[in-house]
């Protein structure tokens, strides 16, 4: 362990020249100079370390996630950029609890018998000691427009509500329409708000194929929490019961498990199961109070002027950890998701640096618990270090370093963009002048193509919510969303350093690049013509 810190040391020492002075004194006229910095070898260098085992994953919180922010830091300060997190330093720390289901302490009783969560259910670590009567309520989701209300025929108050995990086949994502709470609910809010006393989910495809990670994940890992953004009184018991339990609750009922499981067309009506039926609820909770970060850094524009106005550029620099071996493997190293969109917002940092400062400031932020939830980056907007206002577009970088080859034929990998390709989301969606600026920079330049795909409120991914930049947007900043696609690898161990295409990562950090310096020169900024989609509206208390 020594010999790895020592080498941690020679490599941010030794891995590129001191050019800092640059951001404050540049002495090139060229104001895209910085363009050239960025290399694909550069890229690769950076991601090796930061996608490397000894990173352990990167999970938030943990040490390889530490490790990493401290890696990010010290380069940032050779560069001379200026420190924009807590007390003078490039760290907004978050302090956080971890939830974890109690295992010798948790239970579910039905027809008389125990079961112990891990083999038989998973818990979601809310504390409950509940025996209540059961109901069956669909897919859970109200949607006025659509006249869907499962609820209608049931009384959910002081019960256990049996919810499968489907949207209603009925409607799109587009039918999300109206105030939230009010003209469409999902099913926890309304259980939550009427009275259900608890949850429970009957497991989907993928809760069955990832059945042990998520047993490791509120067992072993627990459930992160950032304390200042935990939903108040949300204490709403949730488990997932495995088919062998599902079939036993509903043994005795007219509608059987087998039905709820085959029901893909959602003809199955809410309803009550038989009083006699009830099931006995216990979970208990171990809490451990930890800490974790957001890195964040700051180029100050040379405007008078415009210099208290922002391009944030960020990416988040988590990833999963380490969970259940795939061939062996326990690490999950995440080398595109998201290593490399740290390792190209730290290229981008280092390609500001050397070159002239453009007149608005550029604000760097590496976020921490995306996966987990957005964490990082909904915590950065509510509890600003800059003022939210002054930033006048986002540029979001998750997943730019994987391409699709011409012989490959997996069908995981059929929606991977090509090697000359990114899918573009987001950037004609509030601003009109911010969709005509991205491409013109693009077709000026490098003239990758932008496929846009994932641009529609409809898309059934939901890939807008589903990153950093969506708790941006929520606070009416337009943003620009780079993505390659998912791939076979995506959230697996083998999601490694010697499948990124780093030519590829070299063009469109360049394209980035161009983009922020134009953005960041500008005379006006990008005008918000165009009001967020309903359909992308959420409450700033919701988990």
């Amino acid at each position: 362990m020594k010999k790895f810190f020592i080498n941690l040391l020679l490599f941010c020492l030794l891995l590129s020249p001191l050019k800092y002075t640059q951001a404050h004194n540049p002495s090139t006229p060229e104001p895209n100079a910085g363009v050239n910095v960025i290399t694909a070898s550069s890229l690769k260098d950076y991601l090796y370390f930061v996608a490397s085992d000894e990173m352990e994953g990167r999970d938030t919180p943990s040490k390889g996630l530490n490790m990493t922010a401290k890696f990010l830091a010290t380069n940032l300060s050779r560069w001379g950029l200026k420190p924009g997190g807590d007390n003078g330093s490039f760290f907004q720390k978050i302090s956080l609890t971890r939830s974890k289901t109690d295992v010798d302490n948790s239970s579910v009783e039905i027809g008389g018998q125990v079961y112990k969560p891990g083999t038989d259910f998973i818990a979601f670590p809310n504390a409950i000691d509940l025996n209540a009567p059961v109901v069956f309520a669909s897919h859970g989701w109200v949607i006025k427009s659509k006249n869907i209300n499962p609820y209608q025929n049931i009384d959910i108050k002081d019960k256990i509500v049996v919810i499968t995990q489907d949207f209603p086949k009925n409607a799109t994502y587009a039918d999300l329409s109206g105030k939230r709470g009010e003209d469409w609910i999902e099913p926890y809010d309304y259980i939550e708000r009427n009275g259900g006393k608890a949850v429970i989910n009957v497991p989907g495809f993928d809760e069955l194929v990832f059945w042990e990670r998520s047993k490791d994940y509120y067992q072993e890992k627990g459930r992160v929490i950032f304390d200042k953004l935990a939903k108040k009184n949300f204490s709403l018991p949730i488990i997932t019961l495995s088919p062998k339990l599902l079939f036993k609750l509903f043994s005795k009922e007219a509608q059987l498990a087998k039905n709820i499981f085959d029901d893909t067309n959602q003809t199955i009506s809410s309803f009550a199961l038989k009083d006699t039926n009830k099931v006995t609820i216990k979970i208990a909770v171990k809490k451990e109070i930890e800490s974790t970060q957001n890195v964040i850094a700051i180029l100050e524009g040379s405007d008078p002027a415009l210099k208290d106005e922002y391009v944030a550029i960020g990416a988040h620099y988590d990833h999963v950890g380490v969970g259940d071996p795939v061939n062996g493997d326990r690490i999950y190293n995440g080398a595109d998701d998201d290593g490399s969109g740290t390792v190209a917002v730290l290229q981008l940092a280092e390609a500001f640096s050397n070159a002239p400062r453009p007149k608005r400031s550029i604000m760097f932020v590496w976020h921490c618990g995306e996966e987990k939830g957005l964490l990082g980056s909904r915590y950065l907007m509510k509890f600003p270090t800059i003022p939210v206002d002054k930033i006048i577009t986002q540029l979001n970088i998750d997943m730019i370093g994987r391409s699709k080859k011409a012989d490959d034929t997996s069908p995981s990998n059929n929606e991977l963009s090509g090697p000359d390709e990114i899918y573009v989301i987001g950037s004609k969606l509030m601003s009109t002048e911010l969709g005509e600026v991205s491409e013109s920079v693009n077709n000026s330049n490098l003239n990758l193509k932008f496929n846009y795909k994932y641009d529609d409120p409809n898309d059934r991914n939901r890939f807008f919510f589903r990153s950093d930049h969506f708790n941006y947007a929520q606070k009416g900043i337009p943003i620009i969303f780079y993505f390659n696609g998912v791939h076979e690898d995506y959230h697996r161990p083998s999601d490694s350093v010697d499948k990124i295409d780093y030519q590829k990562m070299e063009k469109v950090t360049r394209t980035i690049y161009l983009t922020a310096v134009e953005l960041a020169n500008r005379t006006t900024r990008p005008k918000v013509d165009k009001p967020l989609p309903t359909v992308y509206s959420r409450d700033d208390d919701d988990e």
